[in-house]
């Protein structure tokens, strides 16, 4: 299939992006797809951590949370915000797991924050349900893999700036 010209398309090819269920991606390249006879232009956006290409639709983009990697302004704002006072979340797990989950899916670097910090303080109080440890973990790791992109570190490093801001509370 042919390969589109990027201009008309929200992101291009080489850029890095957040797919919010997935994780920190690139735009390898913008391709058509013949899809119930019509010709569909997706991303095809790999994914370095599961190392998998996945390919979106570019009109469901939006819609899925893909999202451009914030700037180093706004990243070092969201580890700041891990270190800050905060409401402790319901104690019923369950509604805390709805809660989180939201906010997963709506994906922003800080709702992602929130996660992680209200996650992280919870679970040194009580050991975490499984579901909820794995939505801390998927969290913690799209945080600090978007985080460590965004201000250009290693994700050892941001890993070490992010337990240091949530211990130092």
């Amino acid at each position: 299939m042919p390969v589109m010209s990027e201009n008309k398309y929200t992101y291009k090819v080489k850029q890095k992006i957040v797919y919010p269920s997935q994780g920190v991606g690139t735009i390898k390249q913008i391709e058509e797809k013949e899809f119930k006879g019509e010709l569909i232009p997706y991303y095809m956006i790999f994914l370095e951590d599961s190392d998998m290409t996945v390919m979106v639709p570019t009109d469901k983009a939006f819609e899925l949370g893909i999202r451009s990697i914030v700037h180093a302004d706004e990243a070092k704002r969201a580890l700041e915000f891990i270190g800050e006072e905060f409401e402790p979340n319901p104690s019923d797990w369950k509604l805390r797991y709805q809660m989180n989950l939201d906010l997963l899916k709506k994906g922003s670097v800080m709702d992602i924050a929130t996660i992680v910090r209200s996650l992280y303080h919870r679970s040194k109080v009580k050991e975490l349900p499984i579901m909820e440890r794995k939505l801390y973990d998927q969290a913690l790791k799209l945080f600090q893999d978007e985080v460590a992109t965004a201000i250009k570190k290693s994700r050892d490093e941001v890993e070490k700036l992010i337990f240091e801001r949530l211990e130092n509370r």
